[in-house]
């Protein structure tokens, strides 16, 4: 039944002006059974996974502030820190400025060896030679980096652990953080959780 309505739902689409015969043609619908076995569960319910909100996938960054992260376990970790796929360890640089070899030095020991660094220096645009440098001192490791503002860096970082990627992130808090009301009106919400009683 299920199969059904897609295939009538596809040959609907085809026959929309905006899409020509040739774009949308019924070989691209396949409508065999063994293709959508396991597309719905038997209940007829559709799933959504939201990646960053399970733990199971690996860590993700979900949150940033002057002080600190919140992690997609619901932790909380003031200052610098280093996130790996299953773990997350205090880094300990004060600004963009303290990361040299020696504060990256833990990255190329790492087994299983990391494919990707990504760097977030805060809200501070990247420097050419502060790139320059993290890049030759990581090149000798065949490690790829990325240095970004902590904001692109967290996206990058969680949209690469879930693919899989053996990825881990180096963040610093920015100074500065631009709001809107939504954030404001997620903080209450927070807060009015925190304190409730049951």
């Amino acid at each position: 039944m299920i199969i059904q309505t897609i295939k009538t739902a596809a040959l609907r689409t085809a026959r929309l002006p905006l899409f020509s015969q040739s774009l949308i043609s019924r070989q691209a619908f396949s409508v065999t059974a063994t293709r959508f076995s396991k597309a719905y569960d038997h209940d007829g319910k559709t799933r959504v996974s939201i990646f960053n909100t399970e733990t199971n996938n690996g860590l993700m960054v979900t949150g940033y502030s002057q002080y600190g992260f919140r992690l997609n376990n619901d932790m909380v970790l003031i200052g610098p820190i280093s996130v790996f796929p299953r773990s997350v360890l205090s880094w300990n640089v004060n600004s963009f400025e303290d990361i040299n070899e020696q504060s990256l030095s833990l990255f190329p020991t790492l087994e299983p060896k990391i494919d990707i660094l990504v760097i977030g220096i805060g809200d501070q645009a990247p420097t050419a030679s502060l790139s320059k440098r993290v890049i030759e001192f990581m090149k000798k490791y065949k490690i790829n980096v990325e240095v970004l503002r902590t904001e692109q860096a967290c996206a990058t970082f969680n949209f690469l652990n879930a693919e899989g990627r053996m990825v881990a992130c180096a963040l610093i808090p920015p100074v500065h953080i631009s709001y809107n009301e939504n954030d404001v009106l997620q903080t209450k919400l927070r807060h009015k959780q925190l304190y409730e009683t049951d």
